[in-house]
């Protein structure tokens, strides 16, 4: 793994059908493609879920900010292995 200390990396995603870019930093989209593993789904496919979810908050924040808010709280809650 690289050192946590790196820039945000463009990544394209699709959400429903469209496509997308979010720019995480190199270590949250490694914790994201292992969440997703862990739970059996394709990254995109768990984007999606972070996005409704965060589309439901009361003042939503970006996707970029509610993937590393959600990773947060799995690691949080033991999730991260």
């Amino acid at each position: 793994m690289q050192a946590p200390y790196h820039p945000p990396v463009k990544h394209s995603v699709e959400i429903a059908g469209h496509k997308t870019s979010i720019s995480i930093e190199p270590l949250f989209w490694e914790w994201l493609r292992r969440a997703a593993e862990e739970e059996g789904v394709p990254i995109n496919a768990l984007v999606a879920r972070i996005d409704a979810e965060r589309i439901r908050a009361e003042t939503p924040p970006g996707l970029a900010g509610a993937i590393r808010l959600w990773l947060a709280a799995r690691v949080l809650e033991g999730g991260e292995r």
